[in-house]
């Protein structure tokens, strides 16, 4: 694929498949050290996933690798992909060439990291100057890059992926993933998207760009206008913005941009939360007079009475969407131009317009005015797309894996996730079965639902085996589940040095103890590749 160009094709680009042929060399010499008999046409195709999870997802995954790699399965693994947190642990791996190498340098390197000083306010605002300033569209994924990503990351991390290219020739191939946030609502189009060093695109329409102009302005297939290529904290804060709910998030976002010079910060935070409250109302057809007159009101006493919101009153025929939309548009950049006299923070108007409208990683679509018959017309018409955190949808990347050109026979999957135990591996058998993709049929005793065991295998015909391995479960908890999760929630601050090490410890036990295990089902793999051919 030219640069610039879009490909459409459900293929491999052709520097992945150059990869894979090269990786398998590595799995082969793995598989002979493993002592399980195994010809060179005969390599399985194994996926290491990691699920979503905050930064329990990010340290639960370095030490399930960390104990891979002592066990000597590291180099069987062909693919790794990653969800929201888990891409946290991805991108600061990937920062070292061939870290597989070394993983326990880099390991070392990674906890000091994350245990140490974070970034500081200063430096944070100066990488959000230069998003603000450096591109085209502005988001509140540029905010929370610089101010929530770093502050469990510790760094700003410039690097661009497609830096990778040439670097990592030693390790499993790594694929990035989020979801398309209009295709998910509109449940309409391909919302799975992904991201390797090559190329970011949507998997299962087989539409995809050179990563290093994906986010450029293109018009029928063809790169129109140059936009930077995102840095890997732009990518962590793309694929990780969805540790929690919605309110949770404007509170967290909130917390962090507030000028704290400002003496009537408390009101303002207020009419902001009621300008998102009163955008959702119009857009899920309710009357938003109420909430109105409570900005109003709020606005004229921050003002001493001296001084009124210029936006008229006017009663919202709701019945008229596009009309009651446009309104709302209008009154919220009157509202936020208002706020924005009160603070001396320098992008605040920006930022509380995009919070107002919850506008979150919006990029150019580089299929805008294609004609081709292959991709959804969702993806041809609009100008702009928005990409949210994958877990919002389904927290485990199954389906940038299982691209039926990337031939998978296992899959490791890690689970992070907070809450049900089974709900990423239940759902993906659900969304493959819509879809016709080959995945096995997943049955779980009802009793493992508040108790899992560290290790389930589920198998089908002419379809790929899951080893599903939820984080905290009776092997390496005992009856001390709750505890652990209590410990581990999603929604907390930066983990202390003693809480990653415990962390790292019991998810790396799900692999120590289950060696043999896994052993057995690799060795199950190359036996099922062989009968088939």
């Amino acid at each position: 694929m030219i640069s610039g160009e879009v490909r459409i094709k459900h293929s491999l680009i052709k520097n992945e498949e150059e990869f894979v042929v090269k990786r398998k060399k590595a799995v082969l010499q793995c598989l002979k050290n493993l002592k399980i008999s195994c010809s060179r046409d005969k390599v399985p195709h194994i996926a290491l996933l990691g699920s979503g999870g905050g930064q329990r997802a990010m340290v639960g995954l370095l030490g399930s690798l960390v104990q891979l790699d002592k066990a000597g399965l590291l180099d069987c693994i062909l693919y790794l992909s990653g969800v929201s947190g888990s891409t946290w642990c991805m991108a600061s791996l990937y920062q070292e060439p061939d870290w597989s190498t070394k993983l326990d340098t880099v390991k070392n390197k990674i906890i000091e990291r994350i245990s140490g000083p974070g970034v500081s306010w200063g430096d944070a605002m100066a990488k959000l100057k230069n998003y603000y300033y450096g591109k085209d569209l502005f988001s509140l994924t540029d905010v929370w890059a610089v101010l929530v990503v770093t502050a469990f990351v510790k760094e700003i991390d410039e690097h661009k992926i497609s830096e990778q290219q040439d670097q990592h020739n030693k390790d499993p191939f790594p694929i990035y993933t989020m979801i398309d946030k209009q295709c998910k609502q509109q449940r309409d189009g391909d919302p799975w998207f992904e991201i390797s060093p090559h190329e970011a695109g949507y998997s299962l329409t087989g539409a995809f760009v050179d990563t290093s102009s994906f986010g450029s302005q293109f018009d029928n297939g063809l790169k129109k206008k140059q936009q930077d290529e995102i840095d890997m904290l732009y990518l962590q804060a793309l694929c990780g913005s969805a540790l929690a709910d919605g309110q949770e998030i404007r509170n967290i976002l909130w917390k962090r941009i507030k000028d704290p010079n400002s003496p009537p910060v408390d009101k303002c935070y207020q009419v902001l939360m009621e300008l998102a409250d009163m955008n959702l109302s119009v857009l899920n057809g309710k009357d938003p007079s109420e909430i109105d007159k409570s900005i109003r009101t709020k606005l004229k006493d921050l003002a001493g009475g001296k001084r009124q919101l210029v936006f008229p009153v006017q009663k919202l025929n709701l019945a008229d969407k596009e009309a009651a939309q446009l309104y709302m548009k209008q009154y919220t950049m009157d509202v936020c131009n208002y706020l924005n006299s009160w603070f001396s923070f320098w992008p605040f108007g920006s930022i509380c317009k995009c919070m107002a409208l919850w506008l979150w990683g919006r990029k150019y679509d580089f299929l805008h005015n294609m004609a081709d018959k292959a991709v959804p017309d969702a993806l041809l018409e609009s100008e702009t797309r928005d990409y949210i955190d994958a877990g919002l949808l389904l927290n485990s990347p199954y389906l940038s894996v299982l691209r039926k050109e990337r031939n998978i026979d296992l899959i490791i999957s890690l689970d992070f996730s907070e809450g049900d135990p089974f709900m990423t591996v239940r759902e993906s058998a659900e969304t493959c079965n819509k879809l016709k993709i080959p995945f096995p049929e997943v049955n779980i005793p009802n009793e493992d639902a508040k108790k899992p065991k560290d290790f389930y295998v589920f198998k089908g015909k002419n379809a790929p085996t899951v080893m599903h391995i939820p984080l905290f479960n009776l092997g390496n908890c005992g009856d001390e589940i709750e505890t652990w999760w209590k410990k581990y929630s999603t929604f907390q601050g930066a983990y202390s040095p003693g809480m990653i090490a415990d962390l790292m410890e019991v998810a790396g036990k799900n692999i120590s103890n289950n060696r043999e295990k896994l052993l057995e089902q690799i060795g199950a793999a190359v036996g099922l590749k062989k009968s088939r051919h």
